[in-house]
């Protein structure tokens, strides 16, 4: 007999503990040997990742946390539990709503275990990511399968796999870039100002192997430029004004392009004044947004002869944003809620 009400858990990719290197090394280990993230077969990955890469990465990692790191912790956790405590009040008397992350804590799998003793029988899954990719939203999957193998009492769970063009989360970029530009002012789009669209890359060999996540960038820039009635920028770049890039390159494959540190630099030299960019795929700003974005990718802009650089928050605990999640949660708990009254 259930005696409890469904449980939502919001899943983040992660953080560490702390700014530093041990804290990243434990972390960029539990990250960096998921075969979801890096498919190279372990015989030849584990080699590199111990005698190199946390050799060399946890360092310089630490520093660049170190720039963005908050006063009660890490931005992404810090969001992510603004985005649980929104999400708890618009939920309340229909579910119970708690935060998880994939790598590190509080870690999925001792999450569900938790909920599992305290009597939870019904689990909504909500990856934070709005555009599905296996070595992200299909890690989350991986993981709670992983959970259920081992459960001899399972639970009955429920699983959101992406969100890219929802009516909710479309609205929360349009309104996010409307209210910038009522403080900003709006770009000059026939002088040739651009709003980038800065989503976390992916190998192109995860893309050659059939992985949609490209897709539903796409569909996402779509949906967000007949919103804003703004057409995307044309094959040449010389007409619209949307564009979408690719952050956050690893290592020596090809991945996904343009890039967005090339696109800053190509732009400003090519003279244009302004760029506003957001971070679609990113719900909780964190260091591939504050860091990468907001500190490297405006020098890239600025050095090469651009003029203005805006970084444009949307999510963290943005009402627009935690109204949108709550009732995308809402529209997946539909029977169970029922069964409560």
């Amino acid at each position: 007999m259930i005696t409890r009400p469904p449980a939502v858990i919001l899943v983040n990719l992660g953080t560490p503990e702390a700014p530093t290197a041990s804290a990243l090394r434990g972390y960029l280990r539990e990250f960096l040997s998921d075969r979801r993230v890096v498919e190279m077969h372990p015989a030849l990955w584990r080699p590199i990742l111990e005698g190199i890469v946390l050799r060399v990465r946890p360092k310089d990692s630490a520093h660049k946390y170190a720039t963005v790191w908050q006063e009660n912790g890490s931005p992404l956790m810090v969001y992510s539990q603004q985005q649980r405590d929104a999400v708890a009040r618009e939920l309340d008397g229909i579910a119970d709503v708690f935060v998880a992350m994939r790598y590190g804590r509080p870690a999925l799998h001792d999450e569900l275990t938790r909920l599992h003793e305290l009597g939870y029988r019904q689990v909504l899954i909500v990856p934070l990511y709005p555009q599905y990719a296996a070595c992200s939203a299909g890690t989350v999957f991986d993981e709670v399968y992983r959970w259920g193998l081992r459960s001899r009492d399972q639970l009955e769970i429920r699983t959101i796999r992406s969100f890219p063009t929802d009516a909710g989360y479309i609205d929360a970029l349009s309104s996010a870039l409307t209210d910038h530009w009522e403080e900003a002012g709006r770009p000059d789009f026939d002088a040739g100002d651009r709003v980038i669209l800065s989503y976390h890359g992916i190998p192109q060999a995860m893309h050659d192997a059939g992985d949609p996540y490209k897709h539903e960038c796409e569909a996402t820039l779509q949906a967000l430029a007949t919103a804003l009635g703004i057409p995307v920028v044309d094959a040449d770049g010389d007409e619209g004004g949307l564009a979408m890039t690719f952050q956050s390159v690893f290592g020596p494959a090809k991945w996904l392009t343009p890039a967005t540190i090339d696109t800053m630099d190509l732009l400003g030299r090519k003279e244009i004044k302004r760029v506003d960019v957001i971070c679609p795929g990113f719900v909780s700003d964190c260091l591939e947004t504050l860091e990468e974005i907001d500190m490297l990718n405006r020098e890239a802009f600025l050095e090469a002869g651009g003029e203005r650089f805006h970084y444009v928050p949307w999510g963290n605990g943005r009402e627009a944003w935690t109204t949108a999640l709550s009732d995308v949660a809402r529209q997946h708990l539909g029977g169970w809620v029922r069964s409560l009254v």
